[in-house]
């Protein structure tokens, strides 16, 4: 299987996995931006952990669910907001005010939308989640 968004694949395995009522997915290749953007899941409750697995080939994620998610996914192709867009791209992705994540590349690291409009930076959109 060609592997051309890992942020995309990993996000679709998460979505399978929550759909199927799993406790536990393993997602493959691992890569820093991913591991970020799980640390911000696991902050935010809609996972309770993951550890990275060391295969030789890239390594791995085991991702343990507690059922949280909703839906998930990677936002292709990754947009750049600013600071005053942010709303609009709730709007985009998210049900509801105040209801979800969108996850942003910034200079600051991986962040939330809401840390993104307190620490007053702009991103790229990655993902996000509810």
């Amino acid at each position: 299987m060609a592997r051309l968004n890992t942020i995309a694949d990993g996000m679709c395995a998460l979505k399978n996995a929550a759909d199927g009522g799993k406790s536990d997915v393993i997602i493959e290749p691992a890569s820093k931006l991913l591991g970020e953007m799980f640390r911000i899941m696991q902050e935010a409750g809609y996972i309770n952990g993951f550890e990275f697995i060391e295969d030789g080939r890239g390594g791995q994620f085991m991702v343990h669910l507690n059922g949280r998610i909703n839906r998930c996914g990677a936002i292709s192709p990754r947009y750049s907001v600013k600071l005053s867009e942010l709303e609009y791209w709730e709007t985009q992705f998210l049900p509801g005010k105040n209801f979800g994540i969108l996850l942003l590349s910034t200079s600051k690291g991986v962040i939330t939308h809401e840390q993104a409009r307190r620490e007053g930076v702009g991103g790229e959109l990655l993902g996000y989640v509810y």
